[in-house]
């Protein structure tokens, strides 16, 4: 009677239990499973300062530049990212920078010397990009951090994949993704 009794708790325990399981199981999927545009704050900049949506990313590969105009190796960087992201504007890729600037102004600054086309997380030094650059372990700049379209980090070391192998970088990462 006693083995019966314990049986019988343990499947009404396990009735409770194994939807529960369930429920937080894809709950936590779900929270990984963000799209790339959801990630971004929904209005960017692009490199005139206009206000452009965020969700004309959906579908592409983007690489968050943390960078900053005061930081010499940022400064060497860039322009081979330059050269990179117009190469490869048509494949579905694109390039957010995140600006670690002092100001607006040193941001533009750097944007109009450096010919920066692509899009920016609105401001400088923004709480945007501090929590992105927490989410994503940026300890030092200039950082590239690539994300493939539904948001998943695909590199955190994008800088080296430019630098060491510019012609076959994207092709890595969307191989990847």
């Amino acid at each position: 009677m006693l083995k019966r009794l314990i049986c019988i708790n343990a499947m009404k325990t396990l009735r409770i239990l194994l939807p529960l399981a369930a429920l937080l199981a894809t709950s936590v999927s779900f929270g990984q499973d963000k799209s790339v545009t959801e990630i971004l704050p929904a209005k960017l900049h692009n490199a005139k300062g206009e206000e452009v949506d965020a969700a004309d990313l959906k579908g592409k590969t983007v690489a968050l530049y943390f960078s900053a105009h005061w930081c010499p190796p940022c400064r060497m960087f860039t322009p081979s990212l330059v050269k990179f992201r117009d190469a490869n504007a048509e494949n579905d890729f694109e390039i957010v920078f995140a600006s670690l600037d002092n100001s607006d102004e040193e941001k533009s600054k750097y944007i109009d010397e450096a010919e920066m086309k692509w899009l920016t997380i609105p401001g400088a030094r923004s709480e945007d990009t501090q929590k992105l650059a927490e989410k994503y372990g940026v300890r030092g700049i200039p950082a590239l951090i690539v994300l493939d379209a539904e948001g998943n980090l695909v590199t955190a070391d994008g800088r080296s994949d430019v630098s060491g192998d510019p012609e076959g970088a994207l092709k890595k990462w969307q191989k990847k993704s």
